[in-house]
């Protein structure tokens, strides 16, 4: 007789505590307890078509093309659900498009309903070749429509903004735009408008122009930094931009990745361009970075690289005073015999900006040791300072995502205090990482600053006042009057952020220390400009070699000589101020400037001077400008988009790219500061990118003695009858050379005003006029909660150049009186 073996029992699949077990198609699934079925369902590879659904806004439910067949228990629900609304449960049964009649009718029934209105203009539609409506249609549509009545129409287009068009008929009322816009962004000025067959997105303004009722708006027009997104995310071409509407179509333009030069988060973009000139710029997907999000500097910020006044040809200026046009190797020539003679003369200096690449960065910081035999280099075209540079040098260089903090650790923090930091002007993306910490996991986000910003009400944050100039008392104040913000500093999961604003204010970064010291918490340095960390790591500071190293200690410099095969000096060199007033003194022979604007820098005169003394200057520049005037060799250089190259980002993130227009003819920085060392008899080795970064690499890291420079606060200024102490900053839509070309762009840049509390505006009138010695501004008044005595001013807008026409700078003592505009 035989007997049959037993039939093995069959394992259950152990389900993970806080996981649930479902089946989708047949196919049993394990998934976290709280997870959307759209996205289990995307796991397993199952592309369920959705419009209104975004993995990083609030689940809306609003298009109802993701309906697939639920049953639970054994019983199905009674009609099919939206997928991207329902959440997994403990023995459900899903079945999508693929398994299920009743799925798939339903998916087609409401895109027939969706089409019913949608204009027949994708032979003209921005969105065509790259539609999810276009895409969905043709799969998961019918082939005929049952509609034979006349389809809605509306005037076209309707301007949201300056930026943003909007095509009314296209749009189907995903609400993917005014879910941004309120979850994400923080700026609800664009909303659902009115109700039924007449509901449409819109503004106030439009409501108005419209006749609409406008009782569901903010009643603002549509400004935000961040309103380029809406364009990126909706679904069917209904919004548009102004910029590249009508310019091309996807499958004639070529993309390549890239990375945004405008500011220190390092974003991930994508460049589409055509016929040797840049189309457009969208958000790449980077999750531990900007997610999927571009603020619109980065986004529309481009074209300032194909403006007029690029310069394309050397300059040279001849004996009649004026610089004409010459060959590559004539300029290189008149430019290594000028710096030669300076460098065996009284010696040259260089400012390198902060707009550098790390590659480019290194080059300037090898080219002034080795060819100009001088550590008088400073990347800061800013306001600076010797405690800023010990500060940075001891707690910011060489940290790294793995040991510093991060955007990731910002969104997961307890508690987050800004210094001298208004993250909305000076890296958006972080902002919108504080916005989402606040909004998603109650993270406590205090600023310390003058007034209620956007960055303090959009981030549910409070406001630490103190005076301009006063932030290192009031740093030093939290645990005599701030206890509770003391202790939640200590508390795990901590985060302080701080400014270059910073540098300004004698005795903060000294009181910060002190901050982090006895609370623990975590701090990290975020600058404006995107070359800045990357500059500081590859020596374009006076007392630092590349990798960190001081520059008068003798065993580190001694590592560097070995590898480079060149002494190096010995002394320490002058910052930005001292190389301008050595230069301005005639104590230097030679400038060597790389894309800086007097403008930016602490004493615009000052600069001006300092070109004008020194007896040779040198300019590495994409476009003319006031360095220019005073130049006596000019050698153009490429913009981020047809060079490759690296930046660091303020986590201490590389962010490489590669060259997206080949063949335009433009060459690096390292690469004519390559060949203008081999004209002075000294290599380099940074003829590209990659050879520079390979050269640093080989220097590695070295032991970081940043030193302390201790700095007492300074004494708090007091205002007078007729004086105030000043605020300022520079907003991220301002005049900066980067932005110009843009017109769209320029109409959403914030109005300029003068911002004073009511007792201080009192007398005043509707306009105020803020002077020193050096000039005045005049603007309107607008009242906020400042303290009394202190008037704020946008550092760079129209009407309003605080540097240029003031020559002042966040805490300094102005003159107010009523003025007219």
């Amino acid at each position: 007789m035989t007997i049959a073996p037993d039939k093995p029992a069959t394992q259950e699949t152990p389900v993970p505590e806080g996981h649930v077990k479902l089946v989708i198609d047949g196919e049993e699934v394990i998934a976290p307890k709280g997870e959307l079925l759209i996205r289990t369902a995307e796991r397993l590879g199952t592309v369920i078509p959705r419009f209104c659904d975004h993995p990083l806004l609030d689940p809306a439910g609003a298009c109802r093309q993701c309906l697939v067949e639920v049953e639970m228990g054994g019983r199905p629900m009674p009609k099919p659900q939206a997928s991207c609304t329902m959440t997994v449960a403990d023995g459900m049964v899903v079945k999508t498009q693929l398994t299920s009649a009743v799925a798939d009718k339903a998916q087609q029934g409401v895109m027939e309903l969706l089409l019913i209105n949608h204009p027949l203009d994708c032979p003209i539609c921005d969105k065509g070749g790259e539609c999810p409506l276009q895409n969905q249609a043709l799969a998961h549509g019918r082939t005929e429509s049952r509609f034979v009545d006349t389809k809605r129409t509306f005037p076209k287009p309707l301007p949201i903004s300056t930026q943003v068009l909007l095509d009314r008929e296209r749009c189907v009322l995903c609400q993917r735009c005014t879910r941004f816009s309120a979850q994400v962004a923080g700026d609800p000025f664009i909303e659902l408008l009115e109700r039924g067959a007449h509901q449409q997105i819109g503004t106030a303004e439009t409501a108005d122009v419209l006749d609409l009722a406008s009782r569901t708006t903010s009643g603002q027009p549509f400004q935000s930094y961040f309103s380029g997104n809406v364009i990126q995310i909706c679904p069917v071409g209904a919004l548009t931009s102004a910029a590249y509407r009508f310019r091309s179509r996807p499958f004639d333009l070529v993309s390549a990745p890239g990375v945004c030069e405008h500011c220190s988060s390092g974003c991930a973009e994508r460049t589409d361009f055509r016929r040797g000139k840049v189309q457009r710029k969208l958000a790449g997907d980077d999750p531990e970075v900007n997610e999927e999000w571009l603020c619109d500097k980065g986004r529309f910020g481009f074209r300032y690289a194909q403006a007029g006044d690029r310069l394309r040809r050397p300059l040279v200026r001849n004996s009649g005073g004026e610089l004409e046009e010459t060959s590559w190797t004539d300029a290189l020539r008149v430019a290594a015999e000028g710096l030669a003679k300076a460098r065996d003369g009284q010696g040259a200096g260089v400012l390198t900006g902060g707009r550098l690449t790390v590659e480019d960065a290194y080059a300037y910081a090898k080219f002034a040791r080795i060819a100009l035999r001088t550590n008088d280099i400073d990347f800061r075209a800013r306001p600076h300072s010797a405690e800023e540079l010990a500060f940075l040098t001891s707690a910011v260089l060489g940290t790294t995502p793995e040991d510093g903090v991060t955007f990731g650790e910002i969104e997961r923090a307890r508690t987050v205090l800004c210094v001298a930091f208004e993250p909305e002007d000076e890296a958006p993306i972080v902002f919108l990482r504080l916005r989402k910490a606040a909004r998603k996991n109650r993270t406590r986000v205090v600023h310390l600053g003058q007034w209620t910003t956007s960055s303090v009400r959009k981030t549910f944050g409070e406001l630490l006042a103190c005076l301009p100039g006063g932030e290192a008392a009031a740093v030093d104040g939290i645990a005599q009057h701030a206890a509770d913000l003391d202790a939640a500093l200590r508390a795990e999961g901590a985060v302080i952020l701080v400014g270059e604003r910073a540098a300004e204010v004698p005795g903060l970064f000294s009181a910060l220390r002190r901050l982090t010291g006895r609370t623990g918490a975590r701090l990290a340095w975020i600058p404006r400009r995107a070359g800045e960390r990357g500059a500081l790591e590859a020596g374009c500071a006076p007392t630092l070699l590349p990798g960190g190293r001081s520059v008068t200690d003798a065993e580190a410099r001694a590592e560097v000589e070995k590898l480079w095969g060149a002494s190096l000096p010995v002394q320490a060199g002058r910052d930005t101020t001292g190389i301008l007033e050595a230069a301005s003194a005639r104590q230097l022979d030679a400038l060597l400037v790389g894309g800086v604007d007097p403008a930016d820098l602490p004493d615009p005169d000052l600069a001006r001077r300092a070109l004008d003394n020194a007896g040779f200057v040198v300019s590495l520049e994409l476009r003319a400008s006031e360095v220019t005037e005073r130049a006596d060799v000019v050698l153009p250089i490429a913009p981020t988009v047809e060079k490759a190259g690296s930046f660091l980002n303020w986590e201490g993130r590389r962010r490489p790219f590669d060259i997206t227009l080949e063949g335009t003819g433009a060459l690096a920085d390292g690469r004519v500061l390559d060949t203008l060392a081999v004209e002075m008899d000294a290599d380099l080795f940074t003829q590209t990118p990659a050879a520079a970064a390979a050269d640093l690499a080989r220097l590695g890291r070295g032991v970081v003695d940043g030193g302390r420079v201790e700095a007492a606060p300074a004494a708090a200024n007091r205002p007078a009858t007729g004086q105030a102490l000043l605020s300022t900053w520079r907003q991220l839509i301002d005049n900066g050379s980067l932005q110009d070309d843009e017109p769209h762009l320029k109409g959403t840049q914030r109005r300029s005003v003068a911002r004073l509390s009511a007792k201080t505006a009192e007398g005043l009138g509707g306009t105020v006029r803020v002077s020193t010695e050096r000039g005045a501004i005049t603007l309107p008044v607008e009242v906020a909660d400042l303290p009394d005595g202190v008037v704020w001013l946008p550092g760079n807008s129209d009407g309003s150049a605080v540097r240029a026409d003031l020559g002042a700078g966040h805490g300094a003592l102005v003159q107010i009186s009523g003025g007219e505009l």
